[in-house]
């Protein structure tokens, strides 16, 4: 048997992927991060509905997303996600939380935005939770730690009174926040202002019980036109304004549905999810065995292959907080060892048929796996078209088989061009011609 270079680099290339995937998947209940459905919490559907004299502008409910968003990160749940659900509902999965009550609690409630001045806190505590907040908040990362004690502090304006808040950049070109105020807020703002800026002391911007930020005073504004600076990136600084935005919830905000899926659900939906795809995967190898032989033991190869990059896909998603495993996950992952095992089904049927034909085992796995390959893009190029049709629209967990659907269909491609196809080349250039009948194929021809 003779390697050729570009299937001895396939496979080289191949098994880099794999070890890396294995890294990056293993162990799998602590790399695979898993949704509500297997890892029981909390599910609430809210409506917002307009405020009496105002109307539901997309303006408005993406301030009510915001908000939204905050809530949930102070819960310190990685995997809690808010969905937008058609024009004026919300979809909130809190993994993991299992008191309900509290957590409607926080959804439910009006927003609160507040300015404080800083050296007014004097509680030792206080002032050190407030440290750990904003350290958390400049960091981006998501954490548990609890809500200010409200009698701690005391706030000097609240955020009804900004009209604007957005990014720009400062005369060095670096990100910062630029905020606008009401007649009212502009003239509060400009009391404090003028007496903290001497010591160029800090306010504190608090939304719902958490620290957001704590500018530095350099002079005192008295229209009301804020310009926040300091050491920002870009996602800071939409961060920052994200919350000045956001003030009190501009909606009213009801509860549609609230539902607690406990973890012993889903450990057993988790455990059948599993055994359904382990005795589909068993079903497929027997079959592919049986009818294709020796190449049937090449698909099984494949299957594995294509599992095992499958789930380091998963996992590097998962260490973005991009993906959680859900049930209809799974179905979408079985589905796709049903996508890999045709793609193999097409290399070989096109390989007896270019046998048949006359033509060498070298020549006919050549033409074979050239033309297996470009139908099974055909093909996978429409079902991925109506997997990202079905992500787009659907909603929920629908989005999760979806997702995981578009995924093994890219990496089904990958294990065809890295490993199927280059071993059906490498078997054609001596194994197949020696042992025809156990690699299920005739004798090869003449015709090159």
């Amino acid at each position: 048997m003779k390697f050729k270079p570009t299937n001895t680099l396939a496979l080289a290339a191949l098994a880099a992927l794999m070890a890396l995937a294995v890294w990056q998947f293993w162990p799998i209940e602590e790399k695979i991060t898993q949704g509500l459905d297997i890892k029981g919490g909390l599910s609430v559907t809210l409506t917002a509905e307009p405020l009496s004299g105002s109307e539901l502008t997309e303006d408005i409910i993406a301030r009510v997303e915001t908000i939204l968003v905050e809530r949930v990160n102070g819960f310190g749940v990685s995997e809690a996600s808010v969905q937008r659900q058609g024009q004026n509902a919300f979809l909130i999965q809190l993994p993991g939380v299992q008191n309900a009550e509290d957590a409607l609690k926080l959804l439910g409630e009006p927003g609160k935005l507040e300015f404080v001045d800083l050296t007014s806190v004097t509680d030792t505590a206080t002032i050190d939770l407030i440290g750990q907040q904003l350290d958390a908040e400049q960091s981006g990362e998501t954490t548990s730690l609890p809500r200010l004690d409200e009698n701690a502090y005391e706030a000097f304006m609240t955020g009804e009174v900004i009209t604007d808040a957005r990014v720009v950049t400062d005369e060095r070109g670096n990100p910062a926040v630029s905020v606008e105020m009401d007649k009212q807020g502009a003239q509060v703002w400009g009391e404090v202002t003028s007496r903290l800026a001497a010591t160029q002391s800090q306010v504190m911007i608090v939304l719902d019980g958490y620290a957001k930020s704590a500018p530095a005073v350099q002079t005192a504004i008295l229209d009301g036109n804020t310009l926040i600076t300091g050491s920002f990136t870009v996602d800071e600084a939409k961060r920052l304004a994200a919350v000045l935005q956001s003030g009190a919830m501009p909606a009213q905000v009801s509860i549609d549905e609230a539902r607690v899926v406990g973890p012993t659900l889903g450990k057993e939906s988790l455990n059948q999810g599993l055994i359904a795809g382990l005795v589909g995967v068993a079903l497929v190898a027997l079959f592919m065995v049986a009818y294709y032989r020796g190449l049937g033991l090449v698909s099984v190869v494949s299957l594995l292959i294509y599992g095992v990059l499958m789930m380091g896909t998963l996992g590097v998603l998962s260490r973005m907080n991009a993906f959680a495993l859900t049930l209809p996950g799974i179905a979408g992952l079985i589905l796709g060892i049903g996508v890999a095992a045709d793609t193999s089904i097409l290399i070989f049927e096109r390989l007896m048929e270019e046998i048949e034909t006359g033509k060498t085992h070298r020549s006919a796995a050549k033409s074979a796996v050239r033309h297996a390959i470009m139908t099974s893009i055909d093909a996978d190029v429409v079902t991925l078209v109506s997997a990202i049709a079905l992500y787009a629209l659907a909603i929920g967990p629908v989005r999760g088989f979806a997702f995981t659907l578009i995924i093994g269909i890219v990496v089904d491609l990958i294990a065809a061009l890295l490993f199927t196809g280059p071993v059906v080349r490498m078997l054609a250039e001596g194994a197949m011609s020696k042992a025809p009948a156990f690699w299920g194929v005739k004798g090869g021809g003449t015709r090159g």
